[in-house]
């Protein structure tokens, strides 16, 4: 078996995005430039609106999945922990993913009564981006899906917040922390969502002291987990875990490893598509820290890497980011 560099455990959503124009928003009642939850019906109804309008591309997508395929066009070996069902979208999920280069470790679920998650998407002239996601199979996870055997060799495991809301994701990132930290290698998560963590404070400050060897999140996200101002929440995380980042839209990033602070200025880009700028941040992240970079050195390539992704449409890179390491003297 091949031995990973990184291992992600997420939301296997597959986008489905379609080019409309305002009034057919209007006519399907969908609410223009926002992400909206929304029940199976629904998002059936939106398929087959999407399919009487012309053929729609399907995108593999999901926060962890997007940076394991930031990670892989680095180089490293990936592979992603996802549920699918065995129906077109997941079929075409799983492929898409092994395609870029991500082995995608579960194959698509048959006889299930959940379909593929999906994140129906409609863009409008303008470049708006109206998204409609169903949380289909994809959040039932558990930790029958975690074979330990994929994790020999592994030095990294990276985990998405957002499955933290059923107790078989729970049970599934204790699975893979235990499976990854007996193999040798480092666990994180990403906090994903301040909401999330307010659901699940406890549990997920449990995590980040016992199982967690690096932790990424923004300003909100720190402060909803230890309920106090951003300073005195960081202090607070840095004497539960060994590695913290935070995050600070329009700011530098703050990187702490045991008794070392390091600030990382953001390059000043205007965006062109804010989806993703957090994924492919953990992505350049994880890729220094993986090859063994110092943490300013991992925190500037994790800067690089969100202003390329927010520079363009799309939410995975779309050139070789170590050419920019290389310009930039990193690598």
């Amino acid at each position: 078996m091949t031995a990973f560099d990184v291992i992600g455990i997420g939301n296997a959503i597959i986008d489905v995005i379609a080019t409309v124009d305002d009034a057919a928003l209007t006519e399907m009642e969908v609410q223009k430039g926002i992400m909206q939850l929304v029940e199976r019906d629904r998002s059936e109804f939106l398929l087959a609106q999407q399919a009487r309008r012309g053929k729609a591309r399907l995108v593999p997508g999901g926060s962890v999945a997007n940076t394991l395929a930031g990670i892989g066009r680095m180089g490293l070996n990936t592979a992603f922990i996802g549920r699918v069902a065995d129906d077109e979208l997941g079929r075409s999920y799983a492929e898409q993913t092994e395609d870029e280069g991500t082995r995608f470790v579960n194959g698509p679920v048959a006889g299930g009564q959940l379909p593929t998650s999906r994140s129906i998407i409609f863009v409008t002239p303008d470049g708006e981006r109206s998204m409609n996601t169903y949380l289909g199979i994809s959040a039932n996870l558990g930790p029958n899906d975690v074979d330990e055997a994929i994790f020999a060799g592994n030095k990294w495991l990276f985990l998405e917040g957002y499955l933290f809301d059923k107790p078989a994701g729970k049970s599934a990132f204790g699975a893979a922390a235990d499976a990854c930290h007996r193999a040798g290698g480092k666990a994180g998560i990403a906090l994903s969502d301040p909401f999330c963590v307010d659901r699940h404070r406890d549990d997920f400050r449990r995590l980040v002291a016992e199982q967690m060897d690096y932790v990424i999140g923004n300003v909100h996200e720190w402060e909803a987990l230890y309920q106090t101002n951003i300073d005195e929440a960081l202090r607070l995380a840095v004497a539960d875990c060994p590695t913290v980042i935070c995050t600070r839209s329009g700011d530098s990033a703050l990187l702490f490893r045991n008794n070392q602070r390091v600030e990382v200025p953001v390059y000043r880009v205007t965006p062109v598509d804010a989806t993703g700028a957090g994924d492919q941040f953990a992505a350049g992240l994880i890729y220094g820290l993986a090859v063994g970079a110092d943490l300013e050195t991992a925190g500037r390539m994790a800067v690089i890497a969100a202003s390329e992704v927010i520079s363009h449409v799309g939410a995975r890179p779309e050139r070789d980011l170590t050419e920019d390491f290389r310009k930039a003297g990193l690598i």
